[in-house]
């Protein structure tokens, strides 16, 4: 039997909604934030800009700046961005709340529990084995190899270890686009 490939599958990690933000409120100590409907607030101070990422607190609903940009020139923004920044983008609203950059600065982490779906191509139970499955993500949401094809394709991890031909560790969390190969179940 040859071990090339004979079909390829995408599966494809998208995100359903932003996910939560680890930020302590300064008002009722709440651990966890949320960018709701996702806006900006822009400043200008003469030719400088300060442009901020407002969060709400998900139990009292304060609301918290992050600093996106903090005294820049107009004219080092892209006017696109710039125009992002005051129509609210959603895009940009995802993007600036995905960036690690941000999250170092503010000392936050992202919980994506519940924010994303995986979304698979056909099933191939009556396609010749072995099948190759590329995994990408639209989103840096991580998740740990073992658990998601385990849970997607309905085996137990300790048979996804033995049927599963990775270039990669399967128990260790990524957020980047991966390939695996699906070998038949022994007979």
């Amino acid at each position: 039997m040859s071990l090339q490939p004979h079909i390829v599958l995408p599966w494809f990690i998208r995100r359903t909604r932003l996910p939560l933000l680890s930020l302590r409120c300064v008002a009722c100590r709440y651990g966890w934030a949320t960018t709701g409907r996702g806006r900006f607030r822009v400043n200008a101070n003469g030719k400088l800009l300060d442009v901020w990422l407002l969060v709400h607190c998900v139990s009292c609903e304060r609301t918290r700046k992050l600093t996106v940009h903090e005294r820049v020139p107009v004219s080092s923004l892209k006017p696109a961005e710039l125009d992002g920044y005051h129509a609210n983008d959603p895009d940009l609203v995802a993007s600036t709340l995905v960036d690690p950059s941000l999250a170092r600065r503010h000392h936050f982490v992202l919980d994506w529990t519940g924010a994303w779906r995986l979304v698979m191509g056909s099933v191939w139970r009556d396609d010749p084995w072995p099948v190759q499955v590329d995994v990408v993500f639209d989103d840096p949401v991580p998740v740990r190899p073992d658990r998601l094809i385990a849970h997607a394709l309905g085996l137990s991890r300790n048979e996804v270890l033995r049927r599963i031909k990775c270039d990669m560790e399967l128990r260790r969390t990524t957020s980047t686009g991966f390939s695996f190969t699906v070998l038949p179940a022994e007979t």
